[in-house]
């Protein structure tokens, strides 16, 4: 921490104090200066603490009526979307789309304006919007590599932007997230495979810290089969990020390689539907012989052929929470991590809904076409 010289303050009380003389002082930015006078919780516990002792000693006195102008110029929150490869030109994920009304909506019911952008990752990407006062605060969606993106998120908290993003909370991440239960997600997909007494199922999605939500997924996975009592067969996951081309190729590899496949879990729906392309082109049916979950049920989740079992993300709460977390933020109340809950919609990708568990008679019997089972209660 810094400290205040007798010779240092008697300078700067000569003259009206401002914020940038606490900043320098404080050795921060005068927009934390800003928040942390505000007992923003953006701002660290103990960098508030000096910037109101540095006030207290200048004898800084808040101006409260261009406080005010400047929050009725603001009422604006950008939204930055992370480019993704799509296989259109709208580089945004289809699943982001859905999400876009329920935050439009949000915002106009906070008496809020929407700025909507690209995120731009260069060194100054926020230039345009916080720091000219375009916007109040920013909601993130998409990422891409999470841990490349890091240094992102770590420029905006020291700076004192207020943000939200969409995805997991973890230990190693800046800023407040909203996100939807991965694990529990993952957990329910394979479960209800492993209930039609599927047991070679494979997983579809990178499964490593680089994409947390996928991660996640795949932990779920693991965790049912876990749960169940079958063998995790690395063999069975096979990278892909979240695009329909990535998951066509990521199954023609796992068809090189694995002949007794049972079923997909993939880590998204662009993945599955890439996936059951994949399937029909090397003779598969969809589900007679493989069946297919998918996650996030986007609308197209809907019509394809068969119609795609998934695990859904209520985009309705999660651009409510987005909009509310960053609101609280701006305004200084205490805000936390959210996580919504997921819900598996069952439809043809993975034939008729049993209404009984399945179970082997012969567990080594696990070749496609002599799966024997037995229904037992659920």
């Amino acid at each position: 921490m810094k400290t205040i010289s007798p010779g240092g303050r008697t300078d700067l009380t000569k003259q009206k104090a401002t914020s940038f003389d606490i900043a320098h002082l404080a050795g921060v930015s005068q927009s934390t200066v800003s928040r942390a006078l505000r007992n923003s919780p953006l701002v660290k516990a103990e960098t508030i603490e000096l910037v109101h002792k540095i006030a207290r000693q200048l004898n800084y006195k808040v101006d409260k009526h261009a406080s005010s102008l400047r929050s009725q110029q603001s009422a604006t929150l950008a939204l930055l979307l992370f480019e993704d490869p799509t296989s259109d030109d709208s580089l945004i994920n289809p699943f982001f789309h859905a999400m876009l009304g329920s935050i439009t909506r949000a915002c106009a019911k906070q008496g809020y304006d929407l700025l909507i952008s690209f995120q731009q990752l260069s060194d100054n990407w926020t230039g345009d919007f916080a720091d000219s006062h375009k916007a109040d605060g920013l909601i993130l969606l998409g990422y891409g590599d999470a841990i490349d993106y890091q240094p992102k998120l770590k420029q905006l908290e020291e700076q004192g932007t207020p943000f939200v993003r969409w995805g997991p909370q973890m230990e190693s991440t800046c800023g407040i997230a909203v996100g939807c239960n991965n694990l529990q997600g993952g957990f329910d997909a394979t479960a209800h495979l492993l209930e039609r007494g599927h047991r070679r199922i494979a997983f579809i999605g990178t499964a490593s810290n680089h994409y947390p939500e996928f991660f996640q997924r795949y932990q779920g996975y693991v965790k049912a089969q876990v749960q169940a009592g079958v063998a995790i067969d690395p063999s069975l996951q096979q990278d892909a990020i979240t695009n329909e081309e990535a998951g066509y190729q990521a199954t023609l590899t796992l068809l090189e390689r694995v002949n007794d496949l049972h079923a997909i879990f993939a880590a998204s729906d662009l993945i599955a539907i890439g996936a059951m392309q994949a399937l029909k082109e090397r003779g598969y049916r969809v589900p007679d012989d493989i069946a297919v979950v998918g996650f996030d049920d986007i609308p197209v989740a809907r019509f394809c052929t068969p119609a795609l079992t998934t695990v859904r993300q209520d985009t309705r709460l999660a651009g409510e929470a987005l909009v509310s977390s960053l609101i609280k933020q701006i305004t200084g109340q205490p805000t936390a991590p959210a996580t919504i809950d997921t819900r598996l919609v069952v439809r043809d990708s993975c034939g008729e809904v049993l209404g009984a568990r399945c179970e082997f008679l012969d567990p080594k019997s696990q070749s496609r076409g002599n799966r024997n089972y037995v229904l037992g209660s659920k």
